[in-house]
């Protein structure tokens, strides 16, 4: 599926207030160009990311991601792309409401968050890692994760090596990470 160019223009203006809530000041170009990732999956409500790439060079990456309320980015990992490169290694900082990063490891006996509906067998790393604004954790390369806000939305700083979203593997082989417009 595509987004409208409706739909995109309702989504940027939707999520223009969480970088204010959260200080974070945008250039009028950087609002105009906020990115919205719907997976491919036409229900950016659930499943869904709204994001604005600082810089992203051969070495680095800076971004900033806001999930609305309840929505999730889905389970995916970062994999190698060649003998010097051992895939993107990200730390994200919450700066505004609450994320649940979901990564491998023992998996939380209750967690907080549960996958949308209609995609849970395409979640398979339920460890939970609550980040509040200031805190902030590193996910390694070729790791599998996933992250869903929590009920008033989440603002979320991503400093990584450099990213290639185009080479992100899925669980869910419905996914589509590069954004389409109708």
């Amino acid at each position: 599926m595509a987004l409208t160019q409706q739909q995109l223009d309702n989504a940027r203006a939707r999520s223009l207030p969480y970088f204010e809530w959260s200080g974070i000041v945008l250039t009028d170009k950087e609002q105009a160009n906020i990115e919205i990732a719907d997976f491919g999956l036409d229900d950016l409500e659930q499943t869904g990311l709204e994001l604005v790439t600082y810089i992203n060079t051969d070495r680095c990456c800076a971004k900033e991601l806001v999930l609305w309320p309840g929505q999730t980015c889905p389970e995916h990992r970062h994999p190698p792309i060649d003998a010097n490169n051992p895939g993107k290694e990200e730390t994200f900082r919450c700066r505004w409401g609450k994320v649940y990063l979901y990564v491998e490891g023992p998996a939380t006996a209750h967690p907080t968050c549960r996958p949308p509906k209609g995609s849970e067998a395409h979640y398979t790393v339920f460890h939970e890692v609550a980040l509040n604004p200031g805190e902030q954790y590193t996910i390694g390369p070729n790791t599998l994760h996933w992250f869903q806000a929590g009920p008033d939305g989440a603002v979320v700083s991503e400093f990584s090596t450099r990213s290639i979203d185009e080479r992100d593997i899925f669980t869910d082989p419905r996914i589509d990470r590069i954004p389409k417009v109708k």
